[in-house]
Order: C-alpha cells, then structure tokens, then sequence
C-alpha cells in the first residue's frame, strides 16, 4: 500500500483517486506509526516551503520519513514535495528540508512570468531511467513559483524551459520527484504514476 502523507497543506485527494484507478492501494494519513509501515510513500503539496514543514514538524512526521527513506524506503515528491526533498528554500531561509538530496530550491527569476502555470514540455536527460516509457516533448502541467537546483546533475531525471532549465525529474536511488503534478497531466502524468508504482511496489 502506497501511503500519502497529509500534513495539511498537500493536494492529496486527486492523487489518490488517480492511484485508485490505477489499482494501486493507497491511504492519505498523517499517523507516523501508519507512515512508517507503508512500503512506499508520496509527499504531495501545494503552497509554502515553511508552512509544510511547520505542519509535518506538529504532527512529528519528519523523524519518521526521514528513517523511512534512509532506510530504503521509496518516496514521490510532488511539486512543493519535491522542493521539501531539498535542504533549504529561499522561499523559507528559517526552514530546513528533509535533506534527502543536496542542493536548494529557487525562485523562478523575475524575466519569467511567475507562477509558472499550465502545461510545458519535458526532455529527458541521460540519466533518464524512464528511457522508452515516455517520450521526449511530452506535455505535463506546472504549478509554481519555486524551482529546485541539486548540486549533482546525476540526480536529473528531466528539464523543461522556462526562460530557465528547471529539473523537473529527480531521481537518487530510492528518492523520486516531480515538479509537475502528475495527477493533473492527463495521459502521460498517469503513466508516470503508474511507472513509478510499478517499480516500487513488490
């Protein structure tokens, strides 16, 4: 069972009804004891880098996630998600990330007309585990201001231009995140889920 953790601020029911039609079990929850037994995890958001981890702070969720995943454990961030992945976000200089992968999170420059909402293109990089299930140029749908920077290219997955390459695939060993919201992606965003479930559940 794929577990979506809510720490309140997240876009969660859509990403569970995409897994459910999908036929993947999955439970929205905010009980460490539920998260820490899941075999897989999603971290889904919408709204601020300091608010989310104000909230999994409250609701002591951020011990848990971090030993899961340390331990192996595999985890989907999407949209601020992703960016909770990170170390730090200019966006909450006081707020520290989960630190999974090293490197920041950005504001989109001001050149760009921000939010960076609708759909874009997505190119895959040479590290593309993915390599054959979704071509390249495919669209997906964004919805942000923040963009990650990790200091290793090895972990890009994916970019999309936007005035500015954003990595919007990242992917090191069990850590997966998208910039993109797969649930709202139409086609090829549920075949994204559907490949990443896939991979991560026995």
């Amino acid at each position: 069972m794929i577990v979506i953790i809510d720490y309140g601020i997240g876009n969660l029911h859509s990403v569970s009804k995409a897994l459910e039609k999908l036929g993947f079990e999955n439970q929205i929850s905010k009980d460490p004891d539920l998260v820490e037994k899941a075999p897989a995890l999603i971290l889904p958001g919408v709204g601020s880098f300091g608010e989310a981890v104000e909230q999994m702070e409250k609701n002591n969720l951020i011990d848990v996630i971090c030993n899961s995943v340390q331990k192996g454990k595999p985890i989907l961030g999407i949209c601020l998600g992703l960016q909770l992945l990170f170390e730090k976000s200019q966006e909450s200089t006081k707020k520290k990330g989960l630190s999974f992968i090293e490197g920041e999170v950005r504001k989109l420059p001001p050149t760009n007309k921000v939010p960076h909402m609708g759909w874009n293109k997505i190119l895959f990089t040479e590290n593309n585990p993915l390599s054959g299930l979704i071509p390249d140029g495919r669209f997906f749908y964004f919805a942000h201001s923040y963009y990650v920077v990790p200091e290793s290219k090895e972990s890009i997955v994916g970019i999309s231009n936007y005035n500015v390459v954003i990595p919007v695939i990242i992917n090191q060993d069990n850590i997966w995140g998208v910039q993109f919201h797969p649930e709202k992606s139409s086609k090829w965003g549920i075949h994204f889920l559907e490949t990443w479930a896939k991979r991560v559940i026995p």
